[in-house]
């Protein structure tokens, strides 16, 4: 699980997005997720239901709003390149975050590293007119990974929970949304919080 850089995502969305699929649009107000599952990836969980987890993270997260995310489902293969590219470490992972925005755009949250500037101030950037949605970034989910990670019991926060691949992959969207808002697990309060969170939104015991 990690984030890329802000450049990156135009990357992703230039090289990825473009890519064989056309993204679905999917409205939870105030957001809008751009959902694209590549040609060939299991349908593990309703699309609708991805979404609502990803929305009620970004919620959570004070993300600036009405704001859209894009998500691609994708497999092995597309990690390991991405991986390679944006986070120069070889083979696949389960999931990467590109945020477009600063930091700043968020508030601050618990452990998490002291802020300057008002949260919610977007990067300028990509300031959009009045009424235009702001575009948070991207995430890139390997369902692949996410399945085999369940089923082998290297799955949950702990890399050591057998469970169904529907909640590895709610985990990974969720872990991967609250990336795009400034989350980061490198620091271990900033890493309890995070967990702790994920775990409040999905309903998991800790």
């Amino acid at each position: 699980m990690g984030d890329a850089t802000e450049g990156d995502a135009d990357v992703v969305r230039e090289n990825q997005l473009s890519a064989v699929s056309l993204p679905r649009s999917i409205y939870l107000p105030p957001w809008r997720i751009d959902l694209d599952r590549r040609e060939g990836v299991p349908d593990v969980v309703p699309e609708r239901r991805l979404a609502r987890a990803i929305a009620e993270a970004l919620t959570a997260a004070g993300a600036p709003s009405p704001a859209s995310i894009g998500v691609i489902l994708a497999d092995d293969a597309t990690l390991a390149e991405l991986n390679r590219a944006h986070m120069a470490v070889e083979g696949p992972t389960d999931v990467l975050s590109f945020p477009l925005q600063p930091a700043a755009a968020f508030p601050p949250h618990a452990g998490g590293p002291g802020r300057t500037g008002a949260a919610g101030a977007v990067n300028p950037s990509f300031a959009l007119p009045p009424g235009r949605r702001i575009h948070l970034g991207d995430i890139v989910v390997s369902v692949e990974r996410a399945v085999a990670q369940a089923v082998q019991g290297r799955g949950g926060q702990t890399g050591d929970v057998r469970w169904s691949p529907a909640d590895e992959l709610l985990l990974l969207v969720t872990h991967g949304a609250l990336h795009v808002c400034g989350w980061d697990h490198a620091e271990p309060a900033e890493e309890a919080a995070m967990r702790a969170l994920e775990r409040q939104l999905l309903g998991v015991g800790g």
